[in-house]
């Protein structure tokens, strides 16, 4: 009998909804030194309403578990990368304030698909819940990263919840049950508005 693995890792990005591949395209975001949270590949992120940093790069702060999201992030910088913006040379950024300004990969476009634990707490999802609606849970990340899972209680069909449950990941140590991995997309999006659930 297949047991799922419990090893969250955030939202992964696996794809787009077209099915094409997903190819690595992210864009460059800041965090603002006096930030006090702790990101990690796989982090959920959302648009900071302080704007931009002095080069004008979008500011970013960590998500919560409603509202809208801005994209994944898929890499991280302690400084600004005057190189190639894909040679990335951290891991995580620690909880606390910095000294400098802290810079980000976010896969940010709305077609993604990503991939993303169930919580292993309550009921899991059935899988007639595909087509919902639900939102994210945060959670710490583990030293090399997110610790996010997929709620399976706030599922309905409403249009602002944060992700919409496309199936379950087809694979042969995935099954329906505790720990399951699912492919969602961003459904409450800065990009896009949410949909209904079907």
């Amino acid at each position: 009998m297949i047991v799922n693995e419990n090893r969250p890792s955030g939202l992964i990005p696996v794809g787009t909804i077209s099915g094409t591949q997903y190819n690595g395209a992210a864009r460059l975001y800041a965090i603002e030194a006096a930030n006090v949270s702790a990101f990690a590949i796989g982090d959920p992120v959302v648009t900071s309403p302080a704007g931009a940093d002095s080069r004008g790069i979008p500011l970013i702060n960590l998500a919560g578990g409603t509202g809208a999201l801005r994209g994944v992030v898929v890499g991280l910088f302690d400084s600004y990368p005057t190189a190639r913006v894909d040679n990335l040379n951290q891991i995580i950024r620690t909880a606390g304030a910095k000294s400098v300004v802290w810079y980000a990969m976010v896969a940010d476009d709305p077609n993604l698909v990503f991939e993303v634990q169930e919580v292993g707490t309550g009921t899991p999802l059935p899988l007639t819940d595909v087509g919902l609606n639900t939102n994210l849970i945060p959670g710490p990340n583990n030293g090399f990263i997110s610790g996010w899972q997929l709620d399976n209680v706030s599922r309905a069909v409403t249009a602002t919840l944060q992700c919409k449950i496309l199936g379950l990941v087809v694979r042969p140590n995935v099954v329906q049950g505790q720990f399951a991995k699912w492919l969602v997309t961003i459904n409450n999006h800065d990009f896009n508005a949410g949909t209904l659930g079907v």
